[in-house]
């Protein structure tokens, strides 16, 4: 049974709306090759182009499900609703995303799969592609507790070391560590590496290579989580958060501290939001929420009290989504921590081992149900209208989503 109760539901712009904006600039932005020349009639590399792909018109997202049992991975694409087995990784405890690859950590070694879909951002266009999902190799490392890429590497965080793997040999289907760097928390972010360490207490500066260029003097003690953002790279503190900006090759960290003492029991432990979005959202242990606004500088809580199972944040003046330990899925205003709307979603939540995970993209919001043998999409600009259910074969335990 769904049940869905209003309180103080807004209207928000549509999502297609800003989906139709980008395909606009797409068209508009890659009329050639960018070699300036070409006559009529000749064929072009398109701008972009990556070899053995299909370009498209719009965002390819999939969810890549971990099978509760037996290890087999599956993609589901939501526009067909269709499921197809794509790997196995036998004692598959977690995974984990940078927008193409999935991260499959089975205590034995890191599993990685290239999901076929990811987006190429130029800034003032963006280009989508498709191609078959296939298993690139492993990576001999245990444990996946974050995993952050751009186009040149991604940076994988396994214990205290980074795995810096080169990401032009992972397009091509080969596994090749670029560096390995001490840290607990990294984030590839403009041609740099950003570490952070449980031994240093600060961000420290690192080449491609892995080799240390600066440190920041703003203290971050106890580094966990970190996210990405059009203003910035994002790595949580035990004060706060550490947000760091670059320009002309020079790095800047600007603390945003929590107001008061935070427990360490409460403090945010991985950040979760829309990809590239500036609002975002963590679990704040038995407490609710916690909602960062990078551009305000500023946290607040949501659903005090609530002890969550999963949250998730959509975007500036977009909805804040909290999964109870009752199954119910509920919508917050970021700005005012209102409760907007809330759905009676999964039977059998609490105890379930991953918790269920919320995924967002720019119109959905998608939810595993392992209980259910199923995964839920979610209209988050709908009052959390329950849109489908894709019934499966399977216990979806893990759940991330690609194609951004």
């Amino acid at each position: 049974m769904i049940l869905i109760s209003t309180v103080g539901a807004r209207t928000r712009a549509s999502a297609a709306a800003v989906a139709a904006g980008s395909l606009l600039t797409l068209f508009a932005g890659c009329g050639d090759s960018g070699d300036g020349g070409g006559s009529a009639g000749t064929a072009q590399t398109p701008h972009g182009y990556v070899e053995g792909a299909e370009e498209t018109a719009e965002a390819q997202w999939r969810l890549v499900l971990g099978d509760a049992h037996g290890g087999r991975v599956h993609s589901l694409d939501p526009a067909t609703g269709k499921s197809t087995q794509v790997a196995e990784a036998p004692g598959l405890t977690a995974m984990r995303t940078d927008g193409r690859f999935a991260y499959l950590a089975t205590g034995k070694a890191v599993r990685i799969l290239d999901t076929g879909v990811w987006t190429v951002d130029h800034g003032d266009h963006v280009h989508y592609y498709r191609a078959p999902a296939r298993t690139v190799g492993d990576l001999n490392a245990t444990g996946a507790s974050g995993a952050a890429g751009d186009p040149g590497v991604t940076a994988l965080a396994t214990g205290g070391a980074v795995r810096v793997l080169d990401r032009k040999a992972l397009d091509g289907g080969d596994v090749r560590e670029a560096a390995t760097v001490a840290g607990r928390v990294a984030v590839p972010y403009a041609e740099h590496l950003l570490i952070g360490s449980d031994e240093t207490g600060h961000v420290t500066v690192h080449d491609r290579k892995g080799h240390r260029v600066a440190r920041l003097p703003e203290p971050c003690p106890e580094p966990r989580g970190q996210a990405t953002t059009r203003r910035g790279a994002v790595l949580g503190c035990a004060d706060g958060a550490l947000l760091v900006t670059a320009r002309d090759g020079t790095f800047r960290g600007e603390k945003i501290a929590y107001s008061g003492t935070v427990p360490d029991d409460e403090r945010a432990l991985e950040f979760r939001h829309r990809p590239g979005a500036d609002v975002l959202a963590a679990k704040a242990g038995d407490k609710g929420a916690w909602v960062l606004d990078v551009a305000a500088r500023k946290w607040s809580r949501v659903g005090t009290g609530v002890p969550a199972l999963a949250v998730n944040a959509v975007g500036a003046d977009s909805p804040v989504l909290l999964l109870d330990r009752a199954g119910v899925l509920r919508s917050y205003d970021p700005a005012s921590g209102k409760e907007e709307a809330r759905s009676e979603l999964l039977k059998n939540a609490d105890g379930a081992q991953p918790a269920p995970t919320i995924e967002v993209d720019t119109a959905r919001a998608y939810v595993n149900d392992p209980a259910g043998k199923a995964v839920h999409e979610i209209d988050y600009n709908d009052d959390l209208r329950l849109a489908r259910s894709f019934t499966l074969p399977f216990a979806p335990a893990q759940m991330v989503e690609t194609g951004w």
